[in-house]
């Protein structure tokens, strides 16, 4: 079973391709209030489409408020290409080629294909929110496309968050 990583606590490294040519790594962000990071199933998901269209609405509201946002998924360039011109997407960075070792260091779960437009496997959705020292702040992680975090709700607590200075939960050790 994944493994979510602790909130409060450093997150996992990661390091991906962009469309575009260039690699994105979460090491090198540095965004006022929160680094977003929203891994979607791939290219064959509908719910994807619809959740990250949302995202693409919401973009610049993000951005405001010091939150910015990539895309992630374990499909090929190609296929996250696709998504990303298909889907009017621009110009959140889209990320593609998650590995199997990075979807475990995030505690991501990871599914089989069950019909053929599916990649043979890729990783459930989940959102994540690192601030700006790389600290784990937020974690909602599925293993169903039918559960995702309500954008819009997230949206309307960054300021919240950053004026109470309200810590990330789920820290109690067990």
């Amino acid at each position: 079973m994944p493994q979510t990583p602790e909130a409060a606590q450093k997150a996992p490294a990661l390091d991906i391709p962009l469309i575009i040519g260039t690699r994105w790594k979460l090491e090198d962000q540095s965004p006022k209030a929160f680094t977003q990071i929203i891994v979607y199933r791939g290219l064959h998901c509908p719910m994807c489409r619809k959740y990250l269209s949302q995202v693409r609405e919401l973009y610049d509201d993000f951005l405001a408020k010091g939150v910015e946002t990539i895309h992630v998924s374990m499909d090929t360039e190609d296929r996250a290409r696709e998504a990303h011109e298909n889907w009017g997407l621009d110009p959140i960075p889209m990320g593609y080629g998650l590995t199997e070792a990075q979807a475990a260091d995030w505690g991501l779960y990871v599914s089989r294909a069950i019909k053929d437009a599916e990649a043979d496997v890729f990783a459930e959705p989940a959102v994540f929110w690192v601030r700006p020292d790389g600290e784990l702040y937020l974690a909602s992680v599925s293993n169903s496309p039918f559960a995702r975090p309500d954008l819009a709700e997230l949206l309307d607590k960054v300021d919240f968050i950053q004026e109470e200075d309200y810590p990330a939960r789920g820290t109690k050790a067990a």
